[in-house]
């Protein structure tokens, strides 16, 4: 508070009306919240790279963990199957050749008098 004349008075900072921004219920509904930290523990599954899986007290609010794959733990024909599958796919594009027999001449009757 400062002392304005004889009156105590508050100074406060007020917010540009053209930008307003409401904070309610529905915000973390829509995007995450913004936090650095939190104050809370949230119960949530690990998976580990075997494909077993726990649950743990993580401290953001996240469903699932999944660790990532040791490629040297891997046999050499496991290793090459799963490189190859993060290379991107191509397409295979069909063209289908259509032959054109057709012959006018076989429909001139129909339109001959």
């Amino acid at each position: 508070m400062a002392y304005l004349g004889r009156s105590l008075l508050p100074l406060t900072r007020s917010f540009s009306t053209t930008c307003k921004l409401e904070i309610n219920c529905h915000r973390a509904s829509i995007a995450r919240i913004g936090r650095l930290t939190y104050t809370r523990m949230y119960p949530t599954t690990l998976v580990q790279s075997d494909g077993s899986s726990i649950t743990i007290r993580y401290h953001e609010p996240r469903k699932i963990i999944k660790l990532p794959l040791d490629l040297t733990t891997l046999s050499e024909a496991e290793r090459k199957k799963r490189l190859d599958a993060r290379k991107p796919k191509t397409k295979v594009v069909i063209e289908e050749d259509i032959e054109d027999d057709f012959d006018l001449g076989s429909y001139e009757h129909l339109w001959k008098k």
